[in-house]
């Protein structure tokens, strides 16, 4: 028996249950137990002011570490870049498409039109400092929520647009509302974003360990997020700062997109470096520093100053 942990939203459901799909058919039986986090019960303040590292992740870690559940499912680029002591990423999914996309009901909307007002729902605060940098004439409010509560949100007249994964849109089956799928030269994910991780405690027992790993990890996906999750270890990061990261997989060679951008979107620090697939830690640590030294470090502190008011 999996015991596995999730929350409750419909996304993490779909994830969790394509997980406990795919261990079944090799031979485990599951049961799902599912819980709302403060990521989910806080929604009027923003991710960087709950003041928690793990608002997506805490309260299914103490599942883990009791022995209530053996694995837990995320969103992988909802993970902190350091796991408390005592959990791991054990397997990391195939990963789905990696580019944000524009969501909404009104397709004549054109993001790139100067004289159309548009107001742009996102809780994100890298799609916050791209959006000012590359399309500053939008207008842009915090949407929190699970997918189907900012859709409803928007349809309300919170917002005329909204800008999701589209991992996340096609899994829920909104693809028909999507207006325009942003590059990923321009828009560069998130770490982790179309990946779904798995996280266990050090306890869980070795012979379900490497069951579950054998069954979900995908040797391409966990080389390319392992180089990412370095990359931002070294910047001490998560989802609360404006930081993006993408790797791509071809033969032995890796590449990796890597940067941070001011919270007003006027700056942004970009490095594009190449390593082996042996070692892809080292590339995404050697990129952090290429971007600390390189006016990274002064930018954190600054983000940092301005979300602590």
């Amino acid at each position: 028996m999996i015991t596995i942990g999730t929350r409750k939203s419909k996304l993490a459901m779909w994830q969790t249950e394509t997980v406990a799909g795919c261990l079944h058919e090799n031979g485990m039986v599951t049961r799902i137990d599912s819980m709302e986090t403060i990521g989910d019960r806080v929604l009027h303040t923003s991710i960087a002011k709950i003041g928690s590292k793990g608002v997506f992740t805490a309260e299914l870690e103490e599942q883990l570490a009791g022995g209530a559940t053996d694995i837990a499912v995320h969103s992988a680029k909802d993970m902190q870049s350091q796991l408390p002591e005592g959990f791991v990423l054990i397997a990391f999914t195939a990963r789905e498409k990696v580019n944000d996309v524009l969501l909404g009901t009104d397709r004549s909307i054109d993001i790139s039109d100067p004289q159309r007002p548009l107001v742009v729902g996102t809780s994100s605060v890298r799609r916050r400092a791209f959006l000012r940098h590359f399309y500053p004439h939008v207008e842009i409010v915090e949407m929190r929520g699970n997918l189907q509560t900012r859709i409803r949100k928007m349809q309300e007249g919170a917002c005329d647009a909204l800008i999701l994964a589209y991992a996340g849109v096609t899994r829920m089956g909104y693809d028909h509302m999507i207006i325009k799928e942003f590059d990923t030269e321009q828009f560069v994910p998130p770490v982790g974003q179309g990946c779904i991780a798995i996280e266990a405690a050090t306890s869980l027992a070795p012979e379900k360990l490497t069951r579950i790993r054998q069954c979900l990890n995908n040797r391409t996906s966990e080389i390319c997020l392992l180089a990412e999750r370095a990359f931002l270890k070294k910047l001490e990061g998560g989802c609360s700062i404006p930081a993006f990261g993408y790797a791509v997989l071809a033969g032995d060679e890796l590449t990796l997109v890597a940067g941070l951008a001011s919270l007003d979107g006027t700056k942004i620090l970009r490095v594009t470096e190449k390593g082996s697939a042996k070692d892809p830690a080292e590339l995404g640590t050697r990129v952090g520093e290429k971007i600390l030294s390189g006016g990274g470090r002064k930018m954190l502190e600054e983000i940092k100053r301005v979300q602590a008011l």
